[in-house]
């Protein structure tokens, strides 16, 4: 059921159990409209889960989740259109080129003018000259910047994004913060895990810490520094950032 809300993204009582094993113990999250949620946690925290449940990837198991007042569960189809997904995993069809992959793509999300939408969101993540070449023979960090290319393309208010640093060279994390603050600067709200503490002060508004499944600290970016971040992060599990 649709719920009215000016929030982007609300999470209440969210769990995700895989048998007897919870992995979301109880969820609250609230990100607004225009926010930049950063999650930051050790492995086996739950934010890949968390960030899979939002993406409709994962179903909850208990309590619920909404993007844009839509529910996961009810609204699934609705959600996937408002939302632009760089997952662990690439999702990508590696016997397909980028070009034919971001085709695809296009086609599902009706994206208007997809050749030259397709144009921009190549050269936002300067992936220009490896449009041809099959995806399997394609580095780490190349297709990791096609899966940015692909959650972009067809401009979703809300993105979602998980340890997207991954394999990637510091001109592509300079273009990726970029990429992701002109994002904010039009208005999308985004959600990303990640472990570095100094991007994620960088870029987001707010951060939350995540331990064993629960939100074990949550604050507005303003209100502390990396190394303010680091000591909470201590705090929270036990093991510097």
């Amino acid at each position: 059921m649709t719920v009215q809300s000016d929030a982007a993204v609300e999470v209440r009582g969210l769990v995700k159990a895989f048998g007897t094993r919870r992995v979301l113990r109880g969820i609250d999250l609230r990100v607004r409209q225009g926010e930049f949620m950063t999650l930051f946690g050790p492995n086996g925290a739950g934010k890949s889960t968390l960030l899979k449940v939002l993406a409709t990837l994962s179903r909850p198991t208990s309590g619920s989740a909404h993007v844009a007042g839509r529910d996961v569960r009810s609204e699934a189809t609705e959600v996937r259109r408002l939302i632009g997904v760089v997952p662990h995993e690439s999702l990508l069809y590696e016997d397909l080129t980028p070009r034919e992959n971001l085709r695809f793509y296009a086609r599902m999300y009706d994206v208007p003018r997809a050749g030259q939408r397709i144009q921009e969101v190549v050269e936002m993540v300067g992936l220009s000259g490896r449009m041809d070449d099959r995806v399997g023979t394609l580095s780490r960090g190349m297709q990791q910047r096609l899966s940015i290319a692909r959650a972009l393309l067809h401009d979703p208010p809300l993105l979602l994004l998980d340890e997207p640093h991954t394999g990637l060279d510091q001109q592509a994390l300079t273009t990726l913060r970029d990429v992701l603050c002109d994002a904010l600067k039009r208005g999308r709200t985004i959600v990303m895990s990640t472990h570095s503490l100094d991007e994620g002060v960088r870029l987001g508004t707010h951060a939350a810490i995540m331990v064993r499944g629960r939100i074990a600290y949550e604050e507005r970016a303003e209100t502390f520094d990396a190394q303010a971040l680091a000591r909470e992060y201590e705090r929270c599990t036990g093991a510097r950032a």
